[in-house]
């Protein structure tokens, strides 16, 4: 069992690996605010999506509305090998051009004013989840085979208007986490088949959070904006097992229960709103989201009173900051741009093949379509640019694989709303 628990906690320490936004947080929760790298989402009020991003701004709706959203997510993160401390293995056949699957992140919200002081809404998004992929002979097969992560958000909240300046709203959360782990020898010095696994567990669970938000807005045409949303914690209950000989300590296939612990981080937001003139507006946000509850993870296994391993993770709080505007340029068409920055949490000595964390830069573009007095269709595109990341990393056996790796993708949404 101790050779076991080796590999489990090489294994699973991937679940700190990012996707595209710091970390493995989501900021897709709509296609409006895509277009301007989601600059002003605290204060500004498109459309039903408020419901994620702060719940007074739905003081604002005088009708109903729909909201659907769809965003292509297309990576393009590659690997190349720099370093193989296994002399079977040429550091060439370390490299691979695409580790992370493309993915598609759907939302949906709708707004009901109930009389001018009161508002409810509810809201299905996500605002985190990862997904890579390796292949089962990776050289490397221990630190990289295939992980996922999927959560569901299903949102109902409320606002009250205080006064024609000021709003607040509050929301409650229900949260269903999926997460999937696969990890496989790879290179070996035990003369395990390459497509051995090491690890597989999949499991699943849900919790629940909260959040606030509160609007005040100075005039017609200027406003700010704050929303918080709770940390939620997440037990992945489910089923483990590995390949390895029973007479080694290994499960030679046999699942038994196991569980892994995370603690999905609050978030916190400020942005302002202005329309500068009949055509013009300007947005901004300063995101913090407190990564720091992610200090470690553990794992458990059935007929173990403690954790199969503890590893430190060290993340640390980070910030998003983006400045965007849109341009009224016909009666039928608004125009969007955007630009952010967005830091990485993660402790440079802890990072991982299954996508390293790197700051990352957000270029936005998008235009708004009014197709009639009910009906109108967002259409959005971000060019995200990460940083190229040099490190080393060693697996359960003692090998060490070196790495370079580049990560950027290309977000393309679209959105359709209808007020009734």
């Amino acid at each position: 069992m101790k050779f076991t628990k080796t590999l489990i906690a090489a294994s699973l320490a991937v679940m700190s690996a990012d996707t595209f936004a710091a970390a493995f947080q989501l900021a897709e929760q709509n296609a409006s605010g895509l277009g301007r790298a989601y600059a002003g989402e605290a204060a500004v009020a498109d459309d039903a999506s408020v419901v994620a991003r702060n719940p007074a701004l739905m003081s604002l709706f005088k009708e109903q509305q729909l909201s659907v959203a769809g965003i292509a997510v297309v990576p393009d993160v590659s690997l190349r090998g720099t370093e193989a401390s296994n002399q079977s293995v040429n550091p060439g056949q370390l490299n691979d051009s695409s580790i992370a699957p493309a993915a598609f992140v759907p939302a949906g919200y709708f707004v009901m004013p109930i009389d001018d002081k009161f508002a409810v809404g509810f809201g299905a998004f996500s605002n985190f989840g990862l997904a890579t992929e390796f292949d089962e002979d990776y050289p490397a097969g221990q630190l990289a085979g295939e992980t996922e992560i999927v959560t569901v958000n299903m949102n109902v909240s409320g606002s009250y208007k205080i006064n024609e300046q000021f709003s607040v709203g509050l929301g409650l959360n229900y949260i269903y986490a999926d997460a999937k782990i696969i990890r496989n020898f790879g290179a070996n010095p035990l003369g395990l088949p390459a497509q051995t696994q090491a690890v597989h567990l999949e499991g699943d669970d849900y919790g629940f959070g909260w959040n606030l938000g509160a609007m005040y807005q100075i005039d017609e045409n200027s406003r700010f904006g704050f929303n918080y949303r709770s940390e939620t914690d997440i037990t992945f209950d489910g089923e483990y097992s590995n390949q390895l000989p029973a007479q080694i300590g290994g499960l030679a296939g046999v699942s038994v229960p196991g569980s892994v612990e995370i603690t999905l981080p609050a978030i916190a937001e400020f942005s302002g709103s202005h329309q500068l003139d009949d055509k013009t507006g300007l947005h901004y946000s300063v995101m913090w989201t407190g990564w720091d509850s992610f200090d470690k993870l553990e794992a458990h296994v059935a007929g173990s009173d403690t954790p199969v391993f503890s590893k430190d993770e060290n993340f640390s709080n980070s910030m998003r900051y983006s400045i965007g505007g849109d341009y009224q340029f016909n009666d039928a068409v608004l125009l969007r741009a955007g630009i952010a920055y967005d830091e990485s949490p993660a402790d440079q000595k802890h990072l991982s093949i299954s996508i390293p964390d790197t700051d990352r830069f957000w270029y936005s573009f998008g235009v708004n379509y009014t197709m009639s007095e009910q009906a109108n269709l967002d259409i959005g595109m971000s060019i995200l640019r990460g940083k190229t990341q040099n490190f080393t990393e060693s697996d359960g056996l003692g090998q060490q694989w070196g790495f370079e790796s580049k990560g950027h993708a290309y977000l393309f949404g679209a959105q359709y709303n209808y007020t009734f």
